[in-house]
């Protein structure tokens, strides 16, 4: 706890804080989730909550599949872009071990230019498609995780499917999974070559006790697996992955993320220094919502306050202090992890159903007090959340 106090002050050494609630206990955490998750039409939904650092509550609730079989704890369901937070939990040992230099440039790290790699269209962009815009040298693992590259969300979706710079890197907050698709290339490819789901499976899964976890489709997996539902209803099967990225490729079940979510918090496997770079608030967000990723930025008056960019995370400052959160999303999947400083308090929620997220506000409000968590940034201003 006294680690947690001098964190805070660190961060935010003038706030005045709002004492945090007492966790309800679970069985009204479970009457309340049951009720939202009814409200918000979703068939499946699992949750976890962290009070002191620890482990205090863990439930699933509905169904995994249209068969109508449960929804476990270890039921493996799909952490879309929870992954970013993991790898930047990776990344961050990384840069303690002085493996990499999160500030310096990712030419550094490459035994050649950045466009002379032959393309893996598989896996990676075509990098060539950079020979002649230099701004690539200007790029550091930093900048990759807080989401200031200057490319879209993707290559693949610009209208002629090539990578491209939309501002200067370091300059402004634009969420992009292909910058973190860009490190996990230079960790793999450059001077260090590691592969990224060997490093996620030693430094992150086996660390947390994650033993339901993997960047990739596991056999073991099928026999207790979550589909999933689409804002309309439909179902869809859950995607057998069979690429490691580290944008978005990780399954995980509600008990594993528990106790990543608790390990995180705590610090774990990191120093204070290198716990409080992964949370520190670095980049201001300046727009008026996460997508679409390349909206322009908000006159200054109008954007939020206490809203940036951490190393793979979003940190804000609510009533109860500093903050960090991490969602992911599909078509068919809605996720959330929230996390108070104060108390080192956290609410994990992985809906097999998209229309679930729906229900994330009222549920982490229940759980945790007010937050401050950007929920209209997140989602957009016309998420029809319930209450």
């Amino acid at each position: 706890m006294r680690r947690a106090a001098l964190l805070l002050l660190t961060l935010f050494p003038l706030a005045v804080l709002a004492a945090p609630p007492p966790v309800p206990t679970p069985a009204r955490i479970d009457t309340e989730a049951q009720r939202l998750m009814r409200a918000a039409h979703a068939r499946g939904m699992a949750l976890a909550v962290i009070d002191g650092g620890k482990v205090v509550h863990v439930a699933a609730y509905g169904e995994r599949n249209a068969a109508g079989e449960p929804l476990r704890t270890d039921t493996v369901m799909y952490a879309a872009s929870l992954t970013k937070m993991a790898f930047g939990h990776l990344v961050a040992q990384l840069a303690q071990n002085r493996k990499i230099e999160l500030d310096a440039s990712i030419a550094a790290a490459l035994d050649k230019p950045l466009q002379d790699y032959a393309p893996e269209p598989k896996k990676y962009a075509d990098y060539r498609v950079l020979a002649d815009d230099a701004r690539w040298r200007q790029l550091t693992p930093r900048l990759l995780l807080n989401h200031s590259s200057g490319f879209a969300n993707f290559g693949f979706l610009e209208p002629d499917g090539r990578l491209k710079f939309h501002f200067d890197p370091g300059s402004r907050y634009g969420y992009s999974g292909e910058g973190l698709i860009l490190l996990q290339f230079v960790i793999e490819r450059g001077r260090l070559g590691q592969d990224i789901g060997t490093l996620m499976q030693r430094q992150v899964f086996d660390r947390f006790g994650m033993t339901r976890t993997s960047m990739m489709w596991r056999e073991d997996f099928a026999a207790n697996l979550a589909d999933g539902w689409t804002a309309e209803g439909a179902t869809e099967p859950h995607d057998e992955r069979s690429r490691v990225r580290a944008a978005g490729s990780m399954d995980t079940t509600i008990a594993d993320m528990a106790r990543f979510a608790a390990g995180y918090v705590r610090g774990d496997g990191l120093s204070a220094s290198m716990r409080r770079e992964l949370v520190r608030p670095q980049l201001p967000i300046t727009t008026a919502s996460q997508f679409p990723t390349l909206q322009p930025e908000l006159p200054p008056a109008q954007r939020h306050r206490n809203l940036a960019a951490g190393l793979g995370v979003v940190t804000f400052q609510g009533p109860q202090g500093a903050g960090f959160y991490k969602g992911g999303h599909d078509d068919a999947v809605g996720n959330t992890l929230v996390c108070i400083e104060q108390g080192q308090r956290c609410v994990v929620i992985l809906g097999n159903d998209v229309r679930a997220e729906a229900a994330f506000p009222a549920l982490v409000r229940f759980v945790l007090g007010e937050t401050g968590v950007p929920w209209e940034w997140e989602y957009g201003a016309n998420k029809p959340f319930v209450r």
